[in-house]
């Protein structure tokens, strides 16, 4: 014999749904009454943990400060769990980046019960404010900050390979420098030396280590000027990138086309038409 849903089961569904619509939606009071709320009560517990970092404030108001980052500690957690319990693909957000970034914001309080001092680490849920792009509806931000990340990304192979030329180049100047200047003139190692290598190199230029022979000030002005030279060669890497992300971005929002009206440009996370209304398919 079939059962039909108990009406425990239909309840539990109804709660989920309206769950999944306050605090994954904010198209709703509800919704959007939860995310300000939310962004309220981290922008506050980063600076509980900011206070609770500073000495005398400690001192004097230490149990305080504990019991207020426990609570938040809590209330990000029963959220989290919420959040898990909602959502039809759990997994799925647990492994996106906001869910990272809650996993990780949660953590380190946990984490502080048996490794003294982590609890510091609870300022990553500052992070956790770049939820205002969606409260806001700040959407073309979002979609600038993704295009930042695929280019990055597209690029990640070549600036490794870049960095490891640098790299090579750094101990090969510091092992130089060590040959000719030596411990004398405050070269005491090859390490050290290629500490002054990438202070050089990234025209920093702390003073603390300086060549003091003619050919050691030598090195260092090719160091100099070749570290101008180099820093123009990740940048454009990156803008060739950006400049390709673009150009891929512009023809997603070519290609989604309104049934309706037949208005072309809607942004990837369009649902409904900018100039009629009408329901954009994710494929249009």
């Amino acid at each position: 014999m079939e059962r039909n849903p108990t009406p425990f089961n239909h309840r539990v569904e109804q709660l989920r749904d309206t769950l999944y619509r306050v605090i994954y939606l904010s198209d709703s009071p509800a919704g959007r009454g939860f995310d300000i709320a939310l962004i309220v009560c981290i922008l506050t517990s980063s600076t509980t943990v900011i206070l609770d970092s500073v000495a005398e404030i400690n001192q004097q108001y230490g149990r305080p400060l504990w019991l207020a980052e426990w609570l938040f500690t809590a209330l990000f957690t029963l959220e989290y769990l919420l959040r898990l319990f909602c959502i039809q693909r759990p997994v799925k957000y647990v492994f996106s980046f906001y869910g990272i970034i809650d996993l990780l914001s949660i953590a380190p309080s946990y984490i502080s019960l048996f490794v003294t001092g982590t609890h510091h680490l609870q300022i990553i849920r500052i992070v956790r404010v770049l939820r205002i792009f969606r409260v806001l509806k700040l959407v073309r931000l979002v979609n600038q900050s993704n295009m930042l990340v695929n280019a990055l990304l597209a690029s990640r192979l070549k600036i490794a390979i870049f960095l490891f030329a640098i790299s090579t180049l750094l101990i090969v100047f510091g092992t130089t420098m060590y040959l000719i200047e030596g411990p004398e003139n405050g070269f005491d190692n090859i390490p050290v030396s290629i500490y002054w290598a990438v202070v050089t190199l990234t025209t920093v230029g702390f003073g603390d280590i300086t060549p003091k022979t003619d050919l050691g000030r030598a090195v260092s002005a090719l160091v100099m000027v070749l570290g101008y030279a180099i820093i123009a060669v990740p940048t454009g890497i990156f803008t060739a990138e950006m400049n390709q992300e673009l150009r891929k971005q512009e023809g997603r929002r070519a290609a989604r086309v309104c049934p309706a009206c037949g208005k072309r440009g809607h942004e990837d996370e369009a649902n409904f038409c900018l100039v009629c209304g009408s329901p954009l398919s994710p494929n249009s």
